[in-house]
């Protein structure tokens, strides 16, 4: 069932409460923990124990500064207890199973028969999970000096942060509290029940039928991650192609590697109503498919900011229940005390970005820094199976500004280390400013892509040209060569007729 209430959302990531459960438990809300008292007013408070506030805190206390963590629910936040984390270790888990059923046809390995076992895949995650969580626990957070307070933070002024009844001053705040799976209001889901990735984490036997709400990067990793489980998935998206957000070609090759593992994608989809019966879930659409039946439903279709609970009228803070916390350039909101950073005030809502923005924001709030958020170059990954990555302007600008930019593609059958391992579906697409080196953006779709992208992000932060980078010797046989290929294409397309002709007077006279 979708969670509501903090107490249930909380229930539903310790589910089961198991010994892995209790050990997460005991550091990211810990049953006995008691909060502080105040004394005197704080430099800094953290409104949300997630990335962004975590890293906050972590900062600005090592600075010297007196800050307060609050945190309602687990500390952690999505990344850890029911994003980033767990859903990485089913997906390693499913590619694992992948590996094992496709190596018989693929190298000639041995073939592979047998039950598998959902529930061991489950009890790893949530045994990785409690072992990572010590980096995000209450006590190393005391430790380091910070004050840490679990319970419903709310503003009473524009200076103040009420905990359940204790009134902590500040300087200075940051809003962190993040984002929450939205629900549509489809008639009779609510009623018929559905997941959300607060509790699908928290399933301990496999549905034999799987209906996914949303074909974005969220839905079609853990589509593919169930299919190669052993459900029967369907995709329901309401866009024209999955991963909508993304290069329409390499959207393209994702979703016909899910295709191939079983999933079924219904693009155009339009969910009429939900109802249930003992049998399952039936899902009626609008257009040729009349229904589909599932077991369990899960909803991957947005994110919702979590700002509702926290009064930001008492603060004079400016804000919308689904855009989230307006800020400017520099993180500030409306009051010049307050900042937010983050899913609560972002559209980037990654955790790499929520970090980012983190140590930005440290500057800006604490030490009149002039950061812009817009500076940060922000690159993502998918991590279906090829993994889909991007950094940049996206496919729309490249439309929009076609007269400026020149793109260069190199396919993944170019690269011998792509064709050795079999894995050829997929390329490198770098954009450059027409007529220089200059990287504006890049997407790959491939194997290990989300790494790849990594070397292109920091020679755009460095400001180094792809020129530069083709001079960089790779390992053979590497797929990183394809940075290397594209600056080869981009060379030879700077060998213009009229530089030809002068190259055949210079070897006409070595001659």
């Amino acid at each position: 069932m979708v969670m509501t209430s903090q107490d249930e959302h909380v229930l539903a990531a310790l589910h089961p409460l198991d010994e892995h459960n209790r050990r997460l438990q005991a550091n990211v809300q810990p049953p006995s923990w008691r909060n502080p008292s105040p004394a005197g007013r704080y430099h800094l408070v953290v409104i949300g124990g997630g990335t962004a506030g975590l890293v906050t805190a972590a900062i600005a206390v090592a600075l010297g500064a007196r800050v307060a963590l609050v945190e309602k629910a687990l500390l952690g936040g999505d990344c850890l207890n029911v994003g980033c984390v767990p859903s990485k270790a089913l997906i390693e888990a499913a590619r694992g199973w992948h590996a094992a059923r496709s190596a018989h046809d693929r190298f000639a390995g041995p073939s592979v028969d047998g039950e598998a076992d959902f529930p061991a895949v489950m009890d790893r995650m949530r045994r990785l999970r409690a072992d990572i969580s010590s980096h995000d626990s209450a006590a190393r957070f005391r430790d380091l000096g910070v004050d840490v307070y679990l319970g419903e933070g709310r503003f009473t002024a524009r200076d103040t942060v009420s905990v359940d009844g204790t009134e902590l001053r500040f300087w200075r705040a940051v809003i962190a509290t993040g984002a929450r799976a939205a629900v549509p209001p489809i008639p009779g889901l609510a009623e018929s029940g559905c997941l959300t990735n607060e509790t699908v984490f928290s399933l301990t036997e496999l549905p034999a039928r799987l209906a996914v709400v949303g074909g974005g990067p969220i839905g079609c990793e853990l589509a593919q991650a169930f299919a190669r489980f052993g459900s029967r998935v369907t995709v329901l998206e309401a866009g024209d192609r999955s991963l909508g957000n993304d290069d329409a070609d390499a959207a393209a090759v994702v979703a016909e590697s899910l295709r191939r593992d079983g999933v079924e994608i219904i693009c155009g989809a339009r969910i009429v109503r939900v109802s249930h019966d003992e049998t399952g879930r039936r899902i009626e659409l609008g257009g040729d498919i009349a229904a589909i039946a599932a077991d369990e439903i899960l909803v991957a279709a947005g994110r919702a900011p979590n700002v509702a609970a926290l009064n930001l009228e008492g603060a004079d803070v400016e804000y919308d229940l689904r855009k989230g916390i307006t800020t400017d350039e520099h993180m500030r909101t409306s009051n010049h005390a307050v900042f937010a950073i983050g899913d609560v005030a972002s559209k980037l809502q990654f955790t790499h970005a929520a970090d980012a923005q983190a140590r930005m924001v440290i500057r800006n709030a604490l030490f009149h820094g002039r950061s812009k958020k817009s500076d940060l170059v922000i690159p993502w990954c998918t991590y279906t199976q090829p993994e889909l990555a991007h950094v940049g302007i996206d496919a729309g600008a490249v439309h929009e500004r076609r007269d400026e930019v020149e793109t260069l593609t190199v396919p993944l059958d170019a690269l011998d280390r792509a064709r050795l391992a079999g894995e050829t579906d997929g390329f490198l697409r770098i954009h450059l400013e027409r007529g220089s080196d200059t990287i504006l953006g890049a997407t790959m779709v491939g194997p290990n892509a989300g790494e790849i992208i990594s070397q292109i992000t920091q020679a755009m932060v460095i400001g180094t040209g792809l020129s530069k980078l083709g001079e960089v010797v790779f390992p053979y046989p590497t797929l990183a060569e394809a940075v290397r290929k594209a600056a080869d294409q981009y060379g030879r397309r700077k060998l213009t007729p009229l530089a030809r002709r002068l190259f055949g007077m210079w070897f006409r006279l070595k001659a």
